[in-house]
């Protein structure tokens, strides 16, 4: 609707996966340098967690381009199966042939084994990537475990990455877990973007599709970082819809005022204000450290 009036060759802020948008923070860089150095590991399992939005499919998309050719990836994105859906589905990543009648976790467990053991005397890395991790059962991350066992004197054949959210920490402290818990040789907890890191995020976005980054205002971005909390995909939202609001009324600018009410539009009231106390809060809580600290040196000045 707004890409003719803004110049744009694209829509900068869809939430659509595009890997020609990719934004790597700081912070998805260190992501992936985790992972990519837990994969080097022997361990087995490597974990990724972060809030809804924060750009985990971003690093774990980055991470698959980032493997070598002679690695074979197996990725599982609905991860709300039993043991038997869950060593199918990965038979089926594998290309690995079974009957569909089998009801066996022996044979689907031995099928897999022989392929991973297959892999790795052709000199082939088997990769099992699983988004939404969290919604594992403890009986499937068990079967998952078992399946690590397969290993020479130097690596594991199979090396599994766990994305999801915080609730997979606390999952993999259940007592029953603390095996897998283990082998867990590399996890990072992604953070969302800082004030700073929003703009060049926003910038980017709009210099992709041939836009103008100084159409969104400094205080825009400023409500930007605040109301989004620094999300990507809430950020996206706002964009999209601040830029909508902004092709209707024939603005040529984004504005905090707009920004703000393309909030009410996506977050609804209750949100907004939350996040707004939330602000006020942290305001409030740092003007009153500071002053604390500045009365405690001036104290001692004249002390």
């Amino acid at each position: 609707m707004y890409l003719s009036y803004f110049g744009l060759t694209d829509n900068p802020f869809s939430i659509a996966p595009n890997p020609d948008y990719l934004f790597m923070s700081p912070r998805h860089r260190e992501a992936l340098a985790h992972l990519t150095f837990g994969l080097k590991e022997s361990g087995g399992f490597v974990m990724l967690t972060g809030e809804v939005g924060t750009g985990k499919t971003t690093v774990s998309r980055k991470l698959l381009q980032d493997l070598s050719d002679d690695t074979q990836t197996a990725v599982i994105l609905n991860p709300s199966l039993s043991a038997i859906e869950l060593l199918a589905t990965v038979c089926d990543e594998l290309g690995i042939k079974y009957d569909t009648n089998t009801s066996s976790l022996k044979i689907f467990t031995d099928k897999i084994l022989n392929k991973l053991a297959d892999n790795h005397a052709s000199g082939i890395n088997t990769v099992l990537i699983i988004d939404e991790a969290q919604h594992l059962m403890p009986e499937v991350l068990e079967q998952l475990r078992l399946l690590t066992n397969l290993e020479t004197t130097r690596e594991k054949l199979l090396q599994v990455v766990l994305i999801g959210q915080p609730e997979l920490q606390q999952l993999l402290r259940r007592n029953e877990l603390r095996q897998l818990a283990q082998r867990v040789t590399a996890r990072y907890h992604l953070l969302p973007l800082t004030k700073a890191e929003v703009v060049l995020y926003v910038a980017h976005r709009l210099q992709v599709a041939s836009g103008n980054p100084s159409i969104f205002t400094s205080t825009a971005l400023s409500s930007l970082f605040q109301i989004s909390g620094g999300i990507p995909r809430v950020i996206n939202l706002l964009c999209d819809r601040a830029m909508t609001i902004a092709y209707t009324l024939q603005k040529p600018l984004i504005t905090h005022q707009l920004v703000v009410g393309a909030s009410y539009q996506v977050l609804g009231d209750d949100i907004v204000q939350q996040r707004q106390k939330e602000l006020w809060k942290r305001i409030f809580v740092g003007s009153f450290v500071t002053s604390i600290i500045l009365g405690l040196v001036v104290g001692g000045l004249y002390a």
